[in-house]
């Protein structure tokens, strides 16, 4: 289960907006909801969605989003994701989410939230 949220971030560095639309709609249900502290408010068409990481793309160039660890209870899955690239003076930087999701039974992504950081206390 997890192998689908690890496909959904790989879009995030997939400048070509056809490519990402197809890579994000593989990953995604047909009715599905994401949301994380950025987008506003909860994205629910292909469209919106690949538009929505496309801006990550155009305003974070060179930067990816890679799933570091995931776990799944009770059909629920908890991912962190690292989200790194080069900053303004060159050097790696990287920022961290913690997704939680729950898929149908296909196996797609069907609701996708996300909070910043890890989780852990600062």
């Amino acid at each position: 289960m997890a192998d689908v949220i690890a496909n959904f971030f790989a879009a995030w560095g997939e400048t070509d907006g056809d490519a990402r639309l197809k890579a994000i709609a593989r990953c995604m249900s047909a009715e599905f909801s994401y949301s994380d502290p950025r987008s506003g408010d909860r994205l629910a068409t292909m469209e919106a969605l690949s538009d929505y990481v496309g801006m990550f793309t155009a305003n974070a160039p060179g930067w990816t989003a890679t799933v570091e660890t995931s776990d799944t209870v009770n059909g629920y899955i908890r991912a962190i994701v690292r989200f790194a690239g080069p900053g303004p003076d060159g050097r790696e930087i990287a920022q961290h989410g913690t997704y939680f999701a729950e898929t149908d039974l296909s196996g797609r992504l069907k609701t996708l939230a996300g909070f910043v950081g890890t989780g852990t206390p600062a």
